[in-house]
């Protein structure tokens, strides 16, 4: 088993670049990726930052930002960026965003810091070695029932097909409106998973799937005690669809939710 912890130094000091340009800087030049999705100055400034900086000092390691792709050498060990997590939050001044730095090994994620710099809060976890917010160990609420659970649902689809993607997403949150205690939608994957991680949140539901966008959030909630899985139940991946991440004593009441809710959009509509 290898053991990651020795990369933690280098994962806090990008992090620091990271969420001082954050924290620091305006928004800048706003330029669209699409339909309702936008990518700022300060993401690109981070990410080229972010990258110089782990080609200097991790050489064999490669780099995945959301923005630029992928650089460096062609191995099993990655760094993966999120430069803004959040960005339409931070582009309307919302605390509600931050920097999301993983490290992937194969297809799963040994190493994370997500930075809110606005919420001053860091989180960190290195696998079997826990979790940490500002230093101090964390863990994963001790919710048991799916009525007292605080529940984050990822951002509605945008851009081609969003309607029928978004199809789901309506199931599900129709289904949570009658069963969980509340839903909240905070726009950052990142944050819902660190806040799970904290027990701020007792579950999180991304009917998506970016590797920048989880892989930190990923292994901080795993470290602090949560179930991260797929929507089928099965061990969440770089490569899965969907992330979805809980306090592991309402795992089966929310996958049976979840597959209720895939089963009204395939039952065909009764007789008029």
């Amino acid at each position: 088993m290898t053991d990651h912890l020795d990369l933690l130094p280098v994962a806090t000091a990008a992090a620091d670049l990271a969420a001082n340009v954050l924290r620091t800087h305006q928004p800048g030049t706003v330029t669209s990726k699409g339909d309702r999705d936008m990518v700022t100055e300060v993401d690109f400034t981070i990410e080229r930052l972010a990258r110089a900086f782990f080609h200097k000092h991790t050489p064999h390691i490669g780099v995945l930002g959301e923005e630029e792709g992928r650089t460096g050498p062609d191995t099993d060990l990655v760094w993966v960026l999120d430069p803004v997590d959040g960005t339409a939050n931070f582009l309307h001044g919302s605390p509600l965003c931050g920097v999301s730095l993983g490290l992937i090994c194969g297809d799963q994620p040994v190493l994370g810091v997500i930075d809110l710099p606005f919420l001053h809060t860091r989180y960190a976890a290195v696998e079997h070695h826990g979790t940490h917010a500002n230093g101090r160990p964390i863990q994963v609420s001790g919710t048991d029932r799916l009525a007292d659970a605080v529940v984050a649902i990822g951002d509605y689809a945008v851009g081609d097909g969003a309607d029928g993607r978004n199809r789901l997403r309506l199931a599900v949150t129709q289904r949570l409106v009658t069963r969980a205690q509340r839903i909240r939608m905070h726009g950052s994957a990142a944050l819902d998973l660190a806040w799970l991680a904290c027990g701020r949140i007792d579950a999180t539901i991304m009917l998506g799937n970016k590797p920048w966008d989880t892989a930190a959030g990923v292994i901080i909630a795993r470290e602090a005690g949560a179930y991260v899985i797929d929507m089928d139940g099965a061990t969440h991946a770089m490569g899965s669809a969907t992330t979805v991440g809980l306090t592991p004593k309402i795992q089966p009441a929310l996958l049976d939710l979840l597959q209720d809710a895939r089963t009204d959009l395939v039952r065909p509509e009764p007789p008029t």
